[in-house]
């Protein structure tokens, strides 16, 4: 059932919808195997509804390095989204026989590659679906001046300023669904604040999207995601 598609990509499913898995920080491909994510909608999977597509992270190259500015870890994050979106995004196509409609998926920062590149290539995917994601870069121990690279990655910078004709074009093409639980850690790493704030940007600008937060016995962890993507992904597939 797993296999390889590209560069360490691995997929799973043999028909569906194609979803595209960012892993947690610094994690790996196998980690939504093995936290019990893929478990968790085996029915989905086996009934030919999804197929899953779990890539590398390069956070400890970019974002999670600490040991340079904010603005040179966003550049250095456009190398991974070149990647993302020139070799992964072909590799998928191939594979589905088309994939215009490929979900974003992830779960704490893997959320926030989920939205960031729905909301900047929604061309390629139409449907970000973010759980306990802090949005905003500048708020991961950032420091430096902010350019150019840390703006356009950062979506609490660039959502609330999205005008003209492509602002009405997200508007018909995008969907954004942020699940977010209430109790432990979600306050702590900022997931619950972020949420809300990446909610009321795009309720601002009008671009379609759900709030949805589970309770206050809801933590920070992987039983959590696994509930949440197992409840909502059924509507999507």
């Amino acid at each position: 059932m797993r296999r390889e598609l590209v560069d360490g990509v691995l997929a799973y499913g043999h028909w569906g919808r194609p979803m595209l898995v960012f892993p947690s920080e610094q994690g790996r491909p196998s980690d939504f195997e093995d936290n019990g994510m893929l478990g968790a909608i085996s029915d989905l999977v086996e009934a030919g509804r999804v197929k899953v597509y779990c890539v590398p992270s390069n956070d400890r190259e970019s974002w999670s390095n600490r040991s340079i500015p904010l603005e040179e870890r966003a550049r250095r994050h456009t190398g991974y989204e070149q990647w993302i979106v020139e070799k992964v995004v072909n590799a998928i196509d191939e594979d589905c026989a088309g994939a215009d409609d490929i979900i974003t998926f992830g779960c704490s920062l893997g959320a926030y590659h989920a939205a960031n590149f729905a909301l900047k290539r929604a061309d390629l995917f139409p449907l970000a679906i973010g759980l306990s994601g802090n949005y905003d870069p500048s708020a991961w121990h950032g420091w430096g001046e902010r350019g150019e690279a840390a703006y356009f990655n950062n979506p609490l910078d660039y959502v609330p300023h999205l005008h003209g004709d492509h602002l009405d074009w997200l508007r018909g093409r995008l969907s954004v669904l942020l699940v977010c639980g209430q109790g432990q850690w979600e306050d702590t790493t900022g997931s619950l604040e972020s949420t809300k704030r990446l909610a009321a940007a795009l309720t601002g600008v009008g671009i379609r999207h759900e709030l949805d937060l589970w309770g206050r016995d809801v933590p920070h962890d992987w039983l959590s995601w696994r509930a949440q993507l197992a409840h909502h992904l059924g509507r999507f597939v």
